[in-house]
């Protein structure tokens, strides 16, 4: 970084427009800062071998929004802006051999190299940008993110129909964010956390800036409508949507999120969608989508076989 980008230090925090470019670079430099310490405090929730779908503590173990488990044993996996790999490690851990994560975060990879050493569980891992990857079309028969990159995209059409280049006919998208309303809120657990403070059609991207101005961590917020179309405009079908509440033998509290808060609305939203094995009948194999809250046992096990 040169001389006139200045530090890494925030100085101010704002909300306005932030393209590609500077929400990826800026985003790389936070977590790249960040990761050790993130890796620290929450490691041990997150587990070294373990799907978790947010703070809320939602296992992919217990909910099975991937479907199936059995099912994708022969399956093409790619985990989108993967962390350490906690979760690919997971899938690698119930058999899934063919699993590969993308971060943009090069700090978080050598931790996930870290933790292949100590697991003796291997996941190929690749510094991608979730808005640029680095593989061919109809690369992967199954794409699923947990709170990975996509929440970090001005661009949610543009991000979602990335992924689904690299999804074969047939592939599912599976992945979590945070729940849109979280936004009218300030990222506070405790009681000033339940009072709106912001529109939750104000759109400007949440930008922390150095001492020169420039963004040192982006995020931006999505509507639960701009994800719908986000998801049809890249030609996926939208098979489900998961709300989580809060569970009750979770204590722990992560940033903005907490037992108070997770029990009054949503912290997480875990979208589903399919890519059609033939765009042309792809009217005739929407079907309806769902909508859910709550912990859903099995639901992948509802969903159709794609």
């Amino acid at each position: 970084m040169n001389d006139d980008a200045g530090g890494a230090e925030v100085h101010r925090v704002t909300r306005r427009p932030a393209g590609p470019d500077e929400s990826a670079q800026a985003n790389r430099v936070w977590w790249e800062r960040a990761a050790d310490d993130y890796q620290a405090e929450h490691g041990s929730f997150l587990r070294d071998t373990g799907f978790l779908w947010g703070p809320e503590g939602v296992d992919e173990a217990d909910v099975r929004l991937l479907g199936p488990v059995e099912k994708l044993s022969g399956a093409r996996v790619l985990e989108l802006g993967c962390g350490a790999g906690q979760c690919s490690r997971w899938l690698r851990s119930q058999g899934v051999e063919r699993v590969v994560g993308v971060d943009v975060s090069h700090r978080q990879l050598q931790h996930g190299l870290r933790i292949d050493e100590h697991t003796g569980l291997r996941v190929p891992l690749a510094q991608a940008d979730v808005q640029r990857l680095p593989f061919a079309g109809a690369s992967f028969d199954l794409v699923c993110s947990a709170f990975g990159g996509l929440p970090f995209v001005p661009d949610a059409e543009a991000a979602v129909t990335e992924a689904a280049r690299v999804l074969r006919p047939g592939g599912r998208l599976v992945f979590s964010v945070s729940h849109p309303f979280r936004w009218c809120f300030p990222d506070d657990p405790g009681e000033r956390g339940l009072t709106v403070e912001q529109s939750y059609f104000d759109r400007r991207a949440y930008v922390e800036e150095n001492d020169v101005g420039r963004a040192v961590y982006v995020e931006h917020h999505h509507t639960v409508g701009d994800w719908v179309r986000a998801i049809a405009g890249a030609g996926l079908v939208l098979r489900d949507l998961v709300e989580p509440e809060w569970p009750e033998e979770n204590p722990e509290t992560w940033d903005g999120w907490s037992p108070l808060r997770g029990r009054l609305f949503p912290g997480t939203a875990v979208f589903t969608a399919a890519k059609p094995d033939d765009s042309a009948d792809r009217d005739s194999r929407t079907g309806p989508a769902t909508a859910r809250t709550g912990l859903v046992p099995a639901v992948g096990a509802e969903t159709e076989d794609d």
